[in-house]
């Protein structure tokens, strides 16, 4: 089990048909693993994700690079380096690098940065949007990846700022607004392509407007589930987080999702699970687990 950022390597890369995918580990965070597993029973999920003394589980910030025929696309961008002293210590957040793991990760993949022509956010809680931006020299926010597009669900912008007691912690303005101020989101409503071999599909639940990526390429499928299924544990359907705004809503995503990864043998790509980063779904079993082998390629 990983406990450490250091127990994580900063990529691993696969094949999907004709495009390769990397898995760059941007980090690691710690939260309450009550929270994390919602309404399942500690003896049930500490046996999948054991805790620390304080009632924490090692969650991995991975994020997705895709050489796509047409752009180098990211999928989220981990948590960044803005934030103060006691939020790390709260979040238990390590991500440190140049300027942080996740720039890093993209180096070690074979990039720059500077290459990334579009980012897809799947939602702009801190620790999904959190690297969008970065602290200039001059102590302003600007964004990370100044000639690429973001994308991101309008309605999850709009959520974003209403800043109610419930969901204001986890929307911090830094991570989106100066994105907005420099004209480089793309929002969009709905599923739809991105660009030639990467689609977004809606869904919801963990927040009203989530949404995953699916990547297609040469008859093999991919999809990065984010928070509708964060780690692997998350797999059964009743498995579902106490972060969660509307957890029947994200029953009802991952039953759609499940159906369809097994009929289409999707690889699905885990966000947070510390130490698996993708995997198949068996369909010869009689619950919902991954099959042995990993992913093709």
């Amino acid at each position: 089990m990983t406990r450490s950022v250091d127990d994580l390597p900063l990529v691993r890369t696969t094949t999907l048909g004709e495009m390769r995918i990397h898995a760059l580990e941007a980090g690691l965070q710690w939260l309450d693993g009550g929270a994390m597993f919602g309404v399942v029973p500690r003896p049930l999920w500490q046996k999948r994700i054991p805790p620390d003394d304080r009632n924490r589980i090692p969650l991995a910030l991975r994020c997705l690079l895709v050489e796509a025929p047409e752009a180098l696309v990211l999928v989220d961008t981990g948590i960044g380096n803005k934030e103060d002293e006691k939020f790390v210590e709260v979040y238990g957040v390590s991500n440190a690098g140049d300027p942080t793991r996740l720039e890093d990760a993209i180096r070690a993949a074979g990039h720059q940065p500077a290459d990334v022509d579009i980012v897809i956010s799947t939602h702009l809680h801190f620790d999904h949007a959190g690297g969008n931006t970065v602290r200039d020299s001059g102590g302003a926010v600007v964004p990370a990846f100044p000639r690429a597009e973001y994308v991101v669900q309008e309605g999850e912008f709009e959520f974003a700022h209403r800043r109610n007691e419930r969901i204001r912690a986890s929307y911090l303005a830094a991570n989106f607004d100066p994105v907005a101020e420099a004209g480089l989101w793309r929002f969009v409503e709905g599923n739809g392509p991105i660009t030639r071999g990467v689609e977004v599909i809606r869904t919801p639940g963990h927040t009203p407007h989530h949404q995953s990526v699916v990547l297609r390429s040469d008859g093999d499928a991919a999809c990065f589930l984010a928070d509708v299924c964060p780690t692997a544990a998350h797999l059964p359907l009743p498995w579902i987080m106490g972060y969660d705004l509307e957890p029947l809503v994200t029953l009802e995503s991952k039953r759609g999702l499940w159906s369809r990864a097994v009929d289409e043998d999707w690889l699905l790509i885990f966000e947070h699970d510390p130490s698996i980063p993708w995997g198949r779904l068996d369909p010869a079993s009689d619950r919902i687990q991954l099959r042995s082998g990993g992913p093709h390629g």
